[in-house]
């Protein structure tokens, strides 16, 4: 004979623990305190166990009881959000998804997600804020942050897209005809750098590498600018030595207006990850979103 108690006389024990009252817990199950009783009365038999003292005005767990509850109620609680993850399978995505990004992170997926997304789920809609400073995501209201990997929250979800990032050292031929080419970076300090501002105010660290030596340098220079596209502008204009992501620097390096410096010196880097901070129980528009960039990210 099989004495384990039914998952109904369990979800009805730990109603009546949560509520410490048969009737809110009836009203609860939409059931009768009779039948409450008359269930827990046969569960304490097959248990060998009392595990509520009642009166006629209150109802209290028994130590048996509390251990009880303190064991079942997550164990429920985390069934009930399987359960609940597995509906949304049946879910046609739809509502909004708030992403928090960089300004190039929103252009990587404007590039290489975005259009396959809405092409597949035109019922989503996606809010992208474009926000230099890092962002605390849940607290923000967001349900998606983008940032380079190096900058991922640890006991956050990350998913790369995009491939690797690569930041290069760029100057203009005119430049670098009048001050001369740097061979390796601490040649830099004889030279004007165009310096880039974090979204947090701070001077962005010149980060290099060759060889498994690795340096950080606070490069000093005439001008400091607010965005890559910027620091590039001035490069061109023979302002000085920049360093910015590659991808970003190809048009002006292809039109021959500017050209590459120090590259033994800059491998290539984790790039874009989106990130949230759980998987269980996501909007079903955040869910798609995030099955398409683990489908297409790294190879978009």
């Amino acid at each position: 004979m099989n004495d384990r108690p039914s998952f109904t006389e369990l979800a009805a024990f730990t109603a009546i623990a949560r509520h410490r009252s048969f009737r809110a817990a009836a009203d609860e199950l939409e059931v009768s305190p009779s039948t409450l009783s008359h269930m827990m009365r046969g569960l304490e038999e097959r248990l060998g166990l009392r595990l509520f003292n009642r009166t006629t005005r209150s109802v209290a767990a028994t130590e048996a009881g509390t251990r009880l509850f303190a064991s079942l109620a997550p164990l429920l609680a985390g069934l009930d959000e399987a359960l609940a993850d597995v509906r949304m399978l049946n879910e046609r995505p739809n509502g909004t998804v708030r992403i928090n990004s960089s300004a190039r992170g929103n252009e990587v997926l404007l590039r290489r997600i975005i259009p396959e997304f809405h092409r597949r789920y035109p019922d989503v809609q996606l809010d992208l804020v474009t926000d230099q400073r890092w962002v605390n995501v849940i607290a923000e209201g967001f349900d998606i942050g983008v940032r380079l990997g190096e900058a991922v929250p640890q006991d956050m979800i990350a998913v790369p897209f995009g491939g690797d990032e690569h930041f290069i050292t760029v100057a203009s031929p005119d430049y670098l005809a009048r001050r001369g080419t740097p061979a390796v970076p601490d040649d830099l300090a004889r030279h004007d750098c165009i310096r880039f501002r974090l979204g947090s105010g701070k001077i962005y660290r010149w980060e290099f590498e060759y060889r498994g030596q690795e340096l950080v340098m606070d490069v000093e220079g005439p001008i400091t600018l607010g965005t890559m596209e910027q620091a590039i502008m001035a490069a061109t204009n023979g302002l000085g030595i920049a360093f910015v992501i590659a991808d970003l620097a190809r048009p002006a390096i292809a039109r021959g207006e500017l050209v590459t410096l120090l590259d033994d010196w800059t491998p290539p880097f984790a790039g874009y990850h989106i990130y949230y901070p759980s998987r269980r129980l996501l909007p079903s528009g955040v869910r798609a979103f995030v099955d398409l960039v683990r489908e297409i990210g790294r190879n978009a």
